[in-house]
């Protein structure tokens, strides 16, 4: 009777806890539940417990847990509520057993907690003491609450998906494996979240927390995550390209504490999903096409042309990349006036400093689509990336000297088909709407004004990297918003490929020039074909076309452009990166003020990865999974690797093929025992030095 009260074990219940949780998928051995629910713990004493004995369960977080600081909870089922918001009560005691239920506040601190249990003086520390608090985005009083269950299965608990890229022409889906369950994933999260040095208090909020985390996977200021690399020389790494999902990054960071090498957009986009999904915050990773990265915040890109139609690189600061891939985070913002809950861009790709670190976000969708540019964060630098306006330049020698003729302004290329993975389907989901109001609607007007209202105006004059003693003939130099110039020929230009691009084929393109007015009209067209990689930079100049065209009233006129395989191949045997084709084309109309650029991008067409398995397999129990690529193209594809993964099934591994002759077929086979149940998806990626990325996947149901 006299004797001391003692714990003598804890059963932390993970399975029916982990269940509730939605965390019965995380590859670890401790507790892992999220915060505002319920969750049960049952401990056994040396003795029944008396109404009279000093009960408390401690749940502590950071270097120096602290009452006073909100970082030591101390929970006794028998006193009054704890003012930290965190409730605990006796379910049921018999015998020397005792179920506890233990809720955490919806606002409290994500992270790391250590549980010891303290009866009269005696302390308790179980093994396996941490239990991991993650958001809810289940919990109605969580800022990151998420009605819809599809949605959260989507943007919380599925762990593959895809990135959208290619060029506005041809987009197409980049499988990717989040892994945000895999083992050390959440264990690397928790590092990123002490190597924040952000406040315990800052982590209650997913403002802070997602906006840290934008800082922390590039390695710009913190030797963060990812090293960015965009010069085509990846020796000293792995290429951007060959990564086929986030773990092998995340799993190689917490292991050596060091940058890993290399990223790029899409790459920064995919582990940041998987550090956003793996804390609980809902995420998804957001393509957006033709996307300004506008240097001078003026809404205006500047593109400079030679008389044949090849973009020069030298000159323009600014760039548009064919693609961008950024994130999109789901929570309310309780620090800005109301309507701005909701969908938030983040971007963690290195590209502009924000607060003088390499960060960026989180910015509401709403701000972006009315223009309420001052809000933050990152609002005008978002805004920019889907609405600047283009204004191409030819650039002609004049007596030795450059001379600069402004061609045309495009105001509705940029920021197009704004794209994500479509809750629970296999298929890209078109999100612009979300961003933008429809060009050249009323509402698209007005939130341009009150945008352009908070940024510099333009001023149309050169700004490139020389001088400002260029010699510019523009007539119309004042500022303000940009229009499109209308044309009075109707004149009008379309770029299209005759034959399908693949590697190796010569380059079949056509030129169509069109007008719609009566009259004859006399058109200089130059239209010209490059290489180049996603963000804009040219690798090469394949060849042009320079021809006149008569026209009548309304018709058209089709020009070939025609490039020969051997002009392009070892261009792209060269470059480590993946190249899109570039046409860009240019009319004038003869003693008329008509003229007008277009520019398209495409990509090369490829032969297919077969995958051969099953459809269904058991848990633990062995399967083969074969891998088969038939080399269709006419050119051979030297230093051939396939990378393949299967979450829950196998771990990434690469098989070397050599050089893979025209016609001939190779197959790989692994034999895997999956270890989770559920619907998983095998991922596999052919690279080559002339071929960067060819991938597949294919699902499997893995029963009990």
């Amino acid at each position: 009777p006299g004797t001391d009260l003692k714990v003598t074990g804890i059963d932390f219940l993970k399975s029916q806890n982990s269940r509730q949780h939605h965390t019965d998928a995380y590859n670890i051995k401790n507790l892992v539940v999220r915060r505002g629910q319920a969750f049960q713990l049952q401990l056994s004493f040396s003795r029944e417990l008396k109404a009279a004995d000093k009960l408390a369960l401690r749940f502590g977080i950071g270097e120096k847990p602290m009452k006073v600081r909100g970082t030591l909870m101390s929970l006794n089922p028998r006193r009054e509520p704890d003012y930290s918001g965190w409730q605990i009560s006796i379910v049921k005691s018999s015998g020397k057993e005792c179920l506890l239920s233990v809720t955490s506040s919806p606002s409290a601190p994500v992270g790391k907690y250590i549980l010891n249990v303290k009866t009269g003086t005696n302390i308790y520390k179980p093994e396996n003491d941490a239990v991991y608090l993650l958001f809810n985005p289940w919990c109605e009083s969580d800022v990151v609450f998420l009605a819809d269950e599809a949605q959260r299965k989507e943007y919380v608990l599925n762990d593959t998906g895809y990135i959208y890229v290619g060029s506005a022409y041809s987009i197409y889906d980049r499988p990717w494996n989040f892994g945000q369950f895999e083992e050390f994933i959440l264990d690397a999260c928790m590092y990123l979240l002490d190597k924040s040095n952000l406040r315990l208090s800052s982590r209650r909020d997913p403002v802070f927390v997602s906006r840290a985390m934008s800082a922390l996977v590039n390695a710009n200021d913190d030797s963060g995550v990812l090293l960015g690399n965009w010069s085509g020389n990846y020796d000293r790494g792995t290429s951007p390209l060959d990564w086929i999902g986030s773990v092998s990054i995340l799993q190689q960071y917490y292991k050596t504490k060091k940058p890993v090498c290399y990223g790029q957009c899409w790459v920064f986009a995919g582990v940041l999903t998987t550090v956003m999904r793996c804390l609980g915050i809902p995420s998804r990773c957001v393509s957006n096409f033709n996307s300004a990265h506008d240097t001078e915040e003026n809404l205006r890109v500047d593109i400079y042309l030679n008389e044949f139609g090849e973009k020069l690189n030298r000159m323009s600061l600014d760039s548009v990349w064919n693609f961008h891939v950024w994130n999109d985070v789901w929570m309310k913002r309780t620090d800005l006036p109301s309507g701005f809950d909701g969908w938030q861009a983040i971007d963690s790709t290195p590209q502009e400093q924000s607060q003088g670190i390499f960060q960026c976000g989180p910015c509401p969708l709403k701000a972006i689509r009315d223009g309420d540019v001052y809000l933050p964060f990152d609002s005008k630098f978002v805004y920019a990336e889907v609405n600047a306006d283009k204004v191409y330049w030819i650039v002609k020698k004049v007596n030795g000297k450059d001379k600069y003729i402004r061609i045309n302004t495009e105001t509705q290329g940029i920021g197009v088909n704004i794209s994500t993975k479509a809750v629970g389907q296999d298929k890209r989901e078109d999100i612009t709407s979300q961003y933008k109001f429809p060009e050249g609607s009323e509402e698209e007007r007005k939130a341009m004004q009150k945008a352009s209202s908070f940024i510099r105006p333009s001023g149309i004059g050169i700004r490139a990297r020389f001088a400002s003693t260029a010699h510019v003939n523009d007539m119309d130099s004042k500022p303000g918003v940009l229009r499109e110039t209308v044309s009075k020929t109707g004149l009008q230009l379309e770029i299209t490929n005759t034959e399908v691009l693949y590697p190796g084929n010569p380059l079949e393109l056509a030129i169509t020039v069109k007008t719609s007015t009566p009259g004859n009209w006399t058109i200089n067209l130059a239209g010209s074909c490059q290489l180049q990689s996603y963000t804009g930079k040219v690798e090469a100049s394949l060849g042009y076309v320079k021809e006149t065209v008569k026209l009548e009233g309304k018709s058209e006129t089709k020009v070939p452009l025609k490039i020969a395989a051997d002009s392009y191949m070892k261009t792209l045997a060269s470059v480590e990166d993946e190249v899109l084709i570039h046409i860009t084309a240019i009319a004038e109309v003869q003693g008329m003020d008509d003229k007008l650029t277009k520019e398209t991008t495409m990509r090369f067409e490829y032969p297919p990865i077969t995958v051969q398995m099953p459809e269904m397999a058991k848990l633990n129990e062995e399967f083969a999974c074969a891998f088969i690529f038939k080399n269709k193209l006419n050119v051979p594809l030297d230093n051939c690797k396939l990378l393949v993964e299967g979450l829950g099934i196998f771990k990434m591994a690469s098989f070397d093929q050599g050089d893979v002759k025209p016609g001939r077929i190779i197959k790989s086979e692994i034999i895997c025992t999956p270890t989770r149940v559920g619907e998983k998806k095998i991922v596999a990626k052919l690279t080559s030095a002339q071929v960067k990325a060819i991938s597949t996947e294919k699902a499997i149901t893995i029963t009990e």
